[in-house]
């Protein structure tokens, strides 16, 4: 039967499909790609405080999902509010939801597998309300140009919960699958399914990097793939719809792995250009506070480009009158930026948001104001 983008898609076929789904120039794209992420991996082992990546990369990646969904917000919104988003617009609060659902998934896999529940979690947080299955008829997938209905998901609740639990089989059993290319059919296979009302794409983006955590090609969450994404978003959703309407499985997996290859070396390059950085900020303030300097204290303004005072309080690096004298002393070097929010005093380390902003890796130094 022909595909119909208005008749409900209940006849998605199960996974793994009936395609060859690695072929030899898939074969040989997927070891191009375990390498950037075996090289990805071992240069985020050597960050000390995992806080560090964790706290920032995730959100170049929160920006870039939502913006893919057309939910646009910036970089300096996400750092200045990634701390209490209450004096934040719409779009970035719900792009720093992105971020938290991001971390709950990571957290989950310590408890259990990925799984549905692991899905539906992601959701829920992602909007920041309980999601639950699709249960009833009427969705359907437009042209956001045209209005034409480009896709109509399957529907029924049994029926999603059994292409779901087709999805998660696929994702844990066929290991004789490598498990990029796994990932990059499980994407496909959950967007298709289309399980929730909304947040479908966003929840898909970070069950990728679950996927890849949960196997074990990156320790962190911390690819930067919507980059990837957002850079080739035409062709995504050109992709996506040609394996449902032509079973064009080759190019869809092709693009997944290049995009992953690509994202992974850059995101390496970040990670090398941030402790090059660290270092700097180690020499700057060695030799121009020393009296301030503590390895704790360096830390500290690498977890968040706008750091609080009661960040180094949390830190165990100071008490608060102490902590705010420490960062006032670095803003009086240069080396920061003292902001204020309301009844609050932030302190932007404009260095690092300048590295993180940037589409290149550059060399940063730190300039004592005289």
């Amino acid at each position: 039967m022909s595909f119909d983008p208005k008749r409900p898609h209940n006849d998605l076929p199960e996974l793994p499909p009936k395609a060859d789904i690695e072929t030899r120039p898939l074969l040989k794209t997927c070891i191009e790609a375990r390498a950037a992420l075996a090289e990805l991996k071992s240069l985020g082992a050597g960050i000390p405080n995992q806080a560090v990546l964790i706290n920032s990369i995730p959100l170049l990646e929160a920006r870039a999902s939502s913006e893919i969904e057309n939910i646009v917000t910036t970089n300096d919104a996400l750092f200045r509010y990634s701390h209490d988003d209450n004096d934040a617009d719409p779009a970035t609060k719900e792009a720093l939801l992105y971020r938290s659902a991001l971390r709950e998934g990571f957290d989950s896999l310590r408890a259990h597998p990925l799984n549905t529940n692991t899905a539906v979690r992601v959701c829920s947080r992602l909007k920041n309300r309980d999601m639950q299955i699709r249960r009833v008829p009427g969705t359907e997938l437009s042209n956001s140009t045209t209005g034409e209905v480009i896709y109509t998901p399957p529907e029924g609740e049994a029926v999603i919960r059994g292409k779901l639990a087709n999805w998660e089989r696929f994702v844990h059993d066929e290991i004789e699958i490598d498990p990029l290319i796994r990932m990059a059919v499980a994407h496909y296979q959950f967007e298709a399914i289309h399980p929730f009302l909304d947040g479908n794409g966003r929840t898909g983006r970070v069950l990728n990097l679950l996927i890849l955590v949960e196997h074990g090609l990156i320790e962190l969450p911390v690819l930067y793939l919507s980059r990837y994404i957002l850079r080739h978003r035409a062709e995504y959703y050109r992709l996506l719809l040609a394996v449902t309407a032509e079973n064009a499985w080759e190019a869809w997996i092709a693009f997944m792995l290049t995009g992953v290859a690509e994202t992974a070396r850059w995101t390496a390059d970040k990670i090398l250009a941030i402790q090059r950085l660290q270092q700097h900020a180690t020499e700057f303030v060695r030799s121009h506070a020393p009296k301030v300097y503590s390895r704790d204290l360096v830390d500290a303004l690498f977890v968040q480009p706008y750091c609080r005072i009661e960040n180094l309080v949390e830190a165990g690096v100071a008490k608060r009158q102490t902590a705010s004298a420490y960062l006032k002393q670095l803003a009086s070097l240069g080396m920061l930026e003292e902001i204020k929010s309301g009844r609050e005093k932030l302190f932007l380390h404009t260095n690092f948001v300048r590295l993180l902003v940037s589409e290149e890796h550059p060399h940063l130094a730190y300039q004592r104001i005289r």
